[in-house]
């Protein structure tokens, strides 16, 4: 049997488990999955003849060691700073490692070692980063095979609730990490390049500078990334006039958010005294300005120019901010953590909400004089809690991987991600048999157009 050790039984690692167990006769497969707490792990194996679940803790050196040791390939679904005590082990034992994490500069440190044991180091292999790298080089590649000339790539990704379970006016609910969605855009300003020009948008910014799509007749709205630069080598696309990678939401979220942002309230970098002890309304009169007759929604109103009647308003009244008897109940927290644990009480998805992702890519090109624009478009579905669209285009991507690098069809050594047609091309085209498919169509070439951007 080849055994493969899945460290993590968080939201993703539904689709990844599932897909190995069902793959497990078949392919003489046995999972072991580790997790610091073992339910999870034994509800996703649900008794299964070719699993166990373990507690697994990743800084407990021996346990780590072992479990790696006797694995024939790793999966780390763990936060994505705790991977390199993993990837060290691997290297150390010789096994390969599959994670849908950023490649870290640590990670990327350990290229020549992998290279030297040929051993397969993938990351970004999950949806954004990973079907996204995928889905984009395909058709980056069939252009250039066909002697085209890129003058033009835009990537949007989002992770949001499906139309049905839509039910409160930010059009949002959290289906991934609810850190990752507080924090947002920070670390850094937004870089891309337009028309040959480069553009930067701090992140105070950042959240009033957005572009409007369509994509299958439904209207959304995308903020940039924080970096789309680094991906012109990554794609082969150095001399690119206008490259540019956003997250979508849809359309009036990022006004709504820009409140949190010029307020104060991402800010992670500080503790708050006694914060435990506050009501929400005592939080949100913390970065106000001190009135001895004005209520707080009075003062917000006036700092932030918010009419009583603007929908603004409304929104945030739905979240309950000035309610002055819910504690906050978190002792030491940041702004952020405490922003976090509020939206937490409205954004969560409920036992029958689904989620879904959507993704669109814009490859703009020039062939034999004639400028061209091909549009390529995927809308997931998740089916409940447990199996969400975020889960099924994270985790089946990597399960697929991880079976083609057992099986030997993926065998290129080194820290890489999914770029390489040998890579992508095998694992689109059984994705597509899972319901994940994009559907491209030639539109006509807009190249960068103003009216698309606000600000």
């Amino acid at each position: 049997m080849k055994n493969i050790l899945i460290i993590g039984a968080g939201k993703s690692s539904s689709y990844v488990i599932k897909y190995l167990l069902e793959k497990s006769n078949e392919e003489k497969l046995h999972l072991t999955i580790g997790d610091i707490s073992i339910e999870n792990a034994t509800k996703l194996i649900n008794n299964h003849k070719n699993a166990k679940a373990i507690i697994f803790d990743v800084f407990d050196k021996n346990q780590r060691e072992n479990a790696i040791k006797n694995a024939t390939i790793v999966v780390s679904m763990l936060p994505a700073r705790f991977h390199i005590e993993v990837a060290k082990d691997c290297l150390k034992y010789g096994k390969n490692l599959v994670t849908a994490s950023y490649v870290s500069p640590a990670m990327k440190a350990l290229d020549k070692q992998v290279k030297a044991k040929e051993l397969v180091f993938i990351n970004e292999i999950g949806v954004d980063p990973g079907l996204d790298h995928m889905s984009a080089m395909q058709v980056i590649d069939k252009i250039r095979n066909k002697g085209g000339k890129m003058l033009l790539f835009e990537s949007f990704t989002g992770g949001l609730v499906a139309p049905e379970s839509d039910t409160n006016l930010w059009n949002y609910k959290f289906t991934w990490n609810p850190r990752n969605v507080v924090l947002a855009g920070q670390g850094g300003a937004a870089m891309f390049i337009q028309e040959g020009t480069y553009k930067y948008i701090p992140y105070h910014k950042l959240f009033r500078r957005t572009e409007f799509l369509k994509i299958n007749n439904q209207k959304f709205e995308a903020y940039a990334n924080r970096d789309s630069l680094k991906y012109r080598e990554t794609y082969g696309l150095k001399n690119i006039p206008t490259m540019y990678r956003g997250t979508i939401r849809r359309v009036g979220f990022s006004r709504a958010w820009n409140i949190f942002v010029q307020l104060g309230m991402t800010d992670d970098s500080y503790s708050i005294e006694n914060s435990e002890n506050m009501s929400y309304r005592d939080f949100v009169n913390l970065f106000l300005a001190y009135s001895p007759s004005d209520s707080v929604e009075l003062k917000l109103r006036s700092y932030l120019k918010i009419d009583q009647d603007d929908v603004m308003w409304e929104k945030l009244l739905e979240l309950d901010l000035f309610n002055p008897n819910k504690k906050i109940g978190i002792k030491n927290a940041t702004p952020a953590k405490i922003l976090q644990k509020i939206l937490e009480d409205s954004w969560t998805l409920q036992e029958n909400d689904k989620d879904m992702i959507v993704m669109q890519h814009l490859f703009g090109y020039e062939k034999e004089g004639k400028k061209e624009q091909i549009e390529s478009s995927l809308i997931v579905f998740g089916e409940n809690q447990n199996y969400t669209a975020m889960s099924k285009t994270v985790g089946l991507p990597l399960a697929i991987a991880t079976l083609k690098i057992l099986n030997g069809e993926i065998t290129k050594p080194g820290v890489q991600i999914p770029i390489a047609k040998e890579v992508y091309q095998p694992i689109l085209k059984e994705l597509k048999n899972h319901g994940i498919e994009f559907i491209e169509k030639k539109v006509p070439y807009l190249g960068y157009n103003p009216n698309h951007v606000i600000g």
